[in-house]
């Protein structure tokens, strides 16, 4: 296992900044999430940690040593992509025998690792199946496997589950996790998918126009946004005016309490999993969606001009339809709220 410190990542393609001033650490052991939209930077930093791409400025450092110029080869790190590039005639087994014998293992060694890393990834019955006989989560399981089995100082992670569909997809986002701690590599996982990233990673990180706008654990970065852009892109936000109130602020004719950092206008940041729906017949809302989502219901309501999104446990559903008047309060158990710039 070894730390990783990207420090001060310059990278320009022409007249485009892919990464600016950027700098990530990731601790022994950890798995790091970088998230965020298309052209964002997330995966330029991940080739240049990998050594694909050599940074215009700034410093790669892994286990103390500095390998900003050190060739992919000799860093001794393993590679998930989205695309499988499995051996096609190979079978399971030697596609992961084979980064062993590039090592030149010795035959016993081979056995034994590949044995256990088959075991592992839950591939033993499928061992010697060739990647045409095999599902696309098994043939992502081999790749998972082969890329352990040189022992890597670090583990790459490229959108590897975004060709698959949604089950299988969580089911080996699950093995990932599984296998990575039991593994203990230190791994770089890159995704665009929100979900998956607050699900696997011991932190995540934001990243926007080539920049880490914040790196937290999961729940952290949900509740707590250190940016509008963090707020709107991780998980559904409502933004709603908040007026201060001496050291408190009135949100939804509620008083709560929030730190606000910055001058000017605020707005809130509120899930919708924090506001109530009450019918009212005199209420200043109406409703216009009303989703059933199994354990919660999602009701989309229009007050004073702006869309407003709750979602209620169903079993707390007060059965509103399209085109009711409510009110919209925040749940009781809310006492504290997220400012941002309005």
């Amino acid at each position: 296992m070894a730390t990783v410190l990207m420090s001060g990542i310059r990278k320009e393609f022409g007249s485009t900044v892919a990464l600016s001033d950027f700098t990530l650490e990731i601790e022994s052991g950890e798995l790091i999430c970088l998230l965020g939209p298309s052209g964002c930077g997330k995966t330029t930093a991940l080739r240049v940690l990998a050594g694909f791409e050599k940074p215009d400025a700034g410093t790669v450092i892994v286990g103390g040593e500095d390998i900003t110029s050190l060739p992919t080869a000799k860093r001794n790190f393993g590679m998930v992509f989205q695309e499988y590039s499995l051996f096609p005639n190979m079978t399971g087994r030697a596609n992961v025998e084979f980064a062993l014998k590039l090592r030149k293992a010795g035959s016993a060694e081979r056995k034994e690792t590949v044995d256990r890393l088959l075991t592992i990834t839950g591939l033993t019955e499928h061992a010697d199946k060739f990647p045409h006989q095999m599902s696309g989560g098994q043939r992502q399981r081999v790749a998972l496997a082969r890329a352990l089995a040189s022992q890597p100082r670090v583990l790459l992670l490229d959108e590897p589950l975004s060709a698959l569909d949604a089950k299988v997809r969580d089911s080996l986002r699950e093995e990932i996790r599984r296998v990575q701690r039991e593994v203990g590599v230190t791994t770089l996982f890159v995704t665009h998918d929100q979900h998956e990233a607050l699900a696997i990673a011991d932190r995540v990180g934001v990243m926007s126009n080539g920049r880490l706008e914040q790196l937290d654990p999961p729940r952290a970065l949900y509740e707590r946004p250190a940016s509008a852009f963090v707020a709107g892109f991780v998980g559904t936000v409502n933004r709603l005016p908040a007026e201060p109130e001496g050291d408190r602020w009135r949100v939804l004719n509620r008083s709560v309490s929030a730190q606000a950092t910055m001058q000017g206008a605020h707005l809130a940041v509120i899930r919708p999993e924090q506001l109530m729906i009450d019918p009212d017949a005199s209420g200043d809302a109406t409703v216009t969606e009303v989703t059933f989502l199994g354990p919660l219901t999602r009701v989309v309501v229009k007050s004073s001009g702006q869309s407003l999104i709750a979602d209620l446990l169903t079993s707390e559903f007060g059965g509103v339809n399209v085109g009711d008047q409510v009110r919209v309060r925040l749940r009781d158990d809310v006492t504290d709220v997220v400012l941002i710039e309005a």
